[in-house]
């Protein structure tokens, strides 16, 4: 077995050096162009790292190189990937997963169940400052080793050998299988990550278990990943490369994607929708999308320690009016609530937020709550807005900027590229800001736990609530599916009455996909890993 693996471990190795963004794949050079997909995505990547990536644009790439317990289909659906099966105990505490036996990394070394071991450790270590280590709170003591009161041994997850992964939760929770679609439940390379440290991301260095491997990456240029031939179900991969090029600026997409640089764009500006859909017909693809668009607002510092202020300029903003004037009648839908529509099982109290008051009486009342907290025309309320670089966001931007004038309020606009953006936001040094959210699981919690005390990193708006915790615990330790989204109904009703956010619209997803493009499927997740495309520029390829 050892003389195997070093062979398979040398074949990888060469494999990696020669295979580059213009090469990899086969001797006929029109026929590998068959099987290259260029895709737009949203903004330049951050970290390759799955353990500190935080925005949709690494998602997308993390996803097509790491391999998880499970993974999206190309319905957007949640299935087996790595765990080929796995019960769970009489209780709901104790998920037992059985992984594929005969697994391997990119470069050949065993792939085994002590892998998950060491990467769930390792993303809820403290010092690995995992902004997206919540998301496995689930697991018993997860909390508490990721605040440092207990160590990283103490974590309910253990390997009983190297093809079972056992976990013990907190409390009952039916969706924990899902947790693992998202990069903060991927595996890492322990032998990688001890050799090579913060470095161990890099082109020449990385080592993945999913279809594809990152062969080369040029910031603000492209990142590039070549089909990886020790990955476990290689024979379905359909595609050689996949290319990823940032776009922020969408309008460039647009010309990039006519032009046939690039054959999938993950967005477009809205104001072009029409025209698009005119000219291009079918490759403008639109689906409802399980994701919500709103301004967090800092409760932590003055003013927006002030529910009276947070109310106020939620009231004046008219979502309407946003949807259907400022970004065009498109499909998107009011937003009074953090919940996104979809969610398996729930639904939100009536008159969520500003709901709560009517349309009509909306300004007014909003005028007299910024004059009780001291403001208005002759004493202005002055804070920056910040929102991450599109089009979109500062179209939006100006438009409520102008709804919040008449109540005396004076907003500097600023804004950066993405990574920056949401860093700030991470760090609590915005005053108001563009935020949004894409379930990761098609659960009513996974928005709401942004808004738990303990969630840090992700609860842009400094939240916190002990009522609020306590109904969201009670409705994680409740097994009954109706019982548990009844309760979560409850939290974000209060949570809305807070107003720690100002939720805008509900989301669709948009996206602009090449006719050759085959595979792609809508679907609300809006998920689309490259290894169930392909692309059929030819007769050769179907």
């Amino acid at each position: 077995m050892t003389s195997r693996l070093g062979r398979v471990w040398a074949a990888a190795a060469v494999l990696a050096a020669s295979c580059t963004v213009g090469a990899c794949g086969d001797d006929d050079p029109a026929d590998a162009t068959q099987r290259v997909l260029h895709r737009g995505n949203d903004a330049e990547v951050r970290s390759l790292d799955p353990h500190h990536a935080a925005m949709i644009s690494e998602a997308r790439i993390l996803r097509d190189m790491f391999w998880s317990l499970t993974e999206f289909s190309a319905a957007g659906t949640v299935e087996p990937a790595a765990a080929k099966s796995w019960q769970v105990s009489d209780d709901g505490l104790v998920y037992t997963f059985h992984l594929h036996p005969g697994m391997v990394w990119s470069d050949g070394r065993p792939h085994t169940a002590h892998d998950y071991v060491y990467s769930i450790r390792r993303i809820l270590d403290p010092a690995t400052v995992a902004e997206y280590a919540s998301l496995l709170y689930p697991i018993r003591n997860a909390l508490a080793v990721n605040t440092g009161r207990l160590p990283v041994s103490a974590l309910g997850v253990a390997a009983p050998d190297d093809v079972t992964l056992r976990f013990e939760l907190e409390q009952p929770w039916p969706a924990f299988p899902q947790i693992f679609t998202h990069p903060a439940g991927a595996p890492v390379p322990r032998h990688v990550v001890d050799q090579h440290g913060r470095d161990w991301t890099e082109p020449g260095t990385i080592v993945v278990n999913g279809p594809f491997k990152l062969v080369e990456r040029v910031l603000q240029s492209h990142t590039a990943l070549a089909k990886n031939p020790l990955f476990l179900e290689a024979d379905t991969v359909r595609l050689d490369r996949v290319v990823y090029y940032p776009m922020e600026d969408d309008a460039a997409g647009v010309r990039r994607f006519r032009s046939g640089e690039i054959d999938v764009l993950h967005q477009f500006p809205t104001a072009q929708h029409d025209l698009l859909k005119r000219q291009l017909g079918d490759q403008l693809r639109m689906h409802p999308y399980i994701g919500s668009y709103f301004y967090v607002f800092n409760n932590a510092l003055p003013p927006f320690d002030d529910a009276r202020v947070r109310e106020a300029l939620s009231l004046a903003v008219d979502r309407d009016l946003i949807i259907t004037r400022v970004l065009g009648d498109i499909g998107y839908l009011p937003a009074y609530g953090l919940v996104a529509p979809g969610m398996a099982g729930y639904t939100p109290l009536p008159g969520l937020g500003a709901a709560a008051v009517p349309k009509a009486e909306r300004l007014d009342r909003a005028r007299r709550l910024m004059a009780d907290a001291g403001w208005g025309p002759n004493n202005p309320l002055r804070f920056t807005l910040s929102y991450n670089t599109d089009e979109d966001h500062r179209k939006v931007a100006v438009a409520i900027a102008r709804m919040w004038a008449p109540l005396g309020v004076e907003v500097t606009l600023h804004n950066t590229e993405a990574s920056v953006h949401f860093q700030s936001l991470k760090q609590k040094t915005h005053q108001a800001a563009r935020s949004g959210w894409i379930a990761d699981y098609a659960t009513a919690e996974n928005f709401l736990f942004l808004l738990k005390s303990t969630t840090r990193a992700l609860n842009y708006s400094n939240y916190a609530n002990p009522a609020y915790d306590a109904l969201m615990t009670r409705a994680y330790a409740t097994a009954d599916p109706a019982t548990r989204n009844r309760l979560l109904a409850e939290a974000e009703a209060l949570a809305m009455r807070d107003f720690p956010l100002l939720p805008i619209y509900y989301y669709v997803s948009r996206a602009l996909v090449a006719p050759h493009v085959k595979g792609w499927v809508d679907n609300p997740p809006d998920q689309h890993p490259s290894r169930h495309l392909t692309v059929a520029r030819g007769s050769s390829v179907s």
